[in-house]
């Protein structure tokens, strides 16, 4: 079970990393893993919050793949 701690946690790891990468001479393949990686805790955030306030169980959400949460419009 992940809770919202744990996924912040990985997009504050993640971002750090991402930060890192942008300041130097950073693998640009693994920069856009990264994006992905963050795109998929901010859905699943999502998903988690309005589980909530539909009143059914966080837990339950789970992660969407990828190809599915990068086609979303900002």
């Amino acid at each position: 079970m992940t809770s919202d701690a744990d996924i912040l946690s990985q997009i504050k790891a993640l971002v750090h990393e991402e930060h890192q990468l942008t300041s130097g001479t950073g693998n640009h393949e693994r920069r856009l893993h990264i994006e992905e990686q963050l795109d998929q805790c901010w859905d699943l955030l999502r998903q988690r919050q309005a589980r909530r306030e539909a009143g059914q169980d966080p837990d339950d959400a789970e992660a969407r793949p990828v190809s599915e949460v990068e086609g979303y419009l900002q």
